[in-house]
């Protein structure tokens, strides 16, 4: 028999917006259990500085803001377990979420803040230098290369405007595209081509980031001569897209084509009663640290609403 546990309020992952939704929950007296998932602390522990976060006038490094925010939580009372969220049930007014394929929790109210995964090209180069000069966030890092040289990879939308701020901080930016077209829209691209400090490479691939303790080049290779030129940069940021860490609500939860969780505009409702969404994984215009954190002061407002009405009954 599989054993389950009822809880008042779950949520369900451990970035600022599951931590701050569980802030609020634990001060509205609605006792929080917080699954923290797969990678505890979300995308921020895997980032370096953090530099654009109100609060911290000197910066802070995102894995030690992450433990600030457990702490505070924990302060609060939340209950913090590790274990990640592997299947649901909301066919009931009780929603039920499996934890690591055994335990059943049932719960009255579930916050869901599950985040987003950056899309990575899959190089061992990549991952060995992350968090020294690659990266997949530009507005991110891109200001500690001021002045130098730097690679960005996609192009897309999300691509062009990266690579549009970091040619006005960087001395020279070299965009790699795939196909010899870009998917940005044509105002992206128009501005892209006519900034004179992006050099696009068409048709082109990483081939390798090179550098052994930090990012010193990127080997490009071109798709149709198999040329390749080695290319010396600082740093290497991949925007390639993300992706949002929806898969077990799939059939649920409302979401668009890309897997983003639908919340009804200016609240963080599904279209589950009782089923809140906050952070990146209904969020992929935003995506920062502080508007993350502002859903799920949102979403554990809106739970605390929902269960004051349901208790009224």
């Amino acid at each position: 028999m599989e054993t389950s546990e009822k809880v008042h309020c779950l949520i369900i992952g451990s970035g600022p917006a599951g931590y701050t939704a569980a802030i609020y929950a634990s001060r509205a007296g609605l006792n929080p259990v917080l699954y923290q998932g797969i990678q505890p602390g979300g995308q921020l522990t895997i980032t370096t500085e953090v530099e654009n976060y109100p609060g911290y006038p000197d910066g802070i490094q995102g894995p030690d803001m992450m433990v600030n925010f457990e702490k505070q939580a924990a302060r609060m009372g939340t209950d913090i377990r590790y274990g990640l969220a592997t299947k649901v049930d909301f066919t009931g007014p009780v929603h039920k979420v499996q934890i690591d394929e055994e335990k059943w929790i049932e719960a009255d109210a579930v916050i869901i803040s599950t985040g987003a995964s950056a899309k990575w090209l899959g190089l061992e180069s990549e991952q060995r230098l992350n968090g020294f000069g690659v990266s997949a966030c530009a507005v991110c890092d891109g200001f500690f290369f001021r002045g130098k040289e730097v690679a960005i990879v996609g192009a897309g939308d999300t691509a062009a405007e990266e690579a549009l701020y970091l040619s006005k901080i960087c001395s020279k930016v070299h965009m790699i595209v795939r196909r010899d077209e870009m998917r940005a829209s044509k105002v992206m691209q128009d501005r892209v081509k006519n900034t004179a400090n992006i050099t696009i490479y068409w048709n082109s691939e990483t081939d390798e980031i090179l550098g052994e303790k930090k990012v010193e080049a990127v080997r490009i290779k071109n798709n149709k001569s198999g040329e390749k030129q080695d290319v010396p940069v600082s740093a290497f940021f991949v925007a390639i897209g993300h992706q949002p860490n929806s898969a077990i609500f799939n059939g649920w939860i409302d979401m668009d084509e890309a897997g983003y969780i639908k919340t009804i505009p200016g609240t963080s409702k599904t279209n589950v009663q009782g089923v809140f969404a906050s952070g990146d994984v209904q969020d992929k215009i935003y995506r920062q640290a502080v508007t993350a954190a502002g859903s799920g002061c949102m979403a554990a407002l809106d739970a605390e609403r929902y269960l004051g009405a349901l208790g009224s009954h």
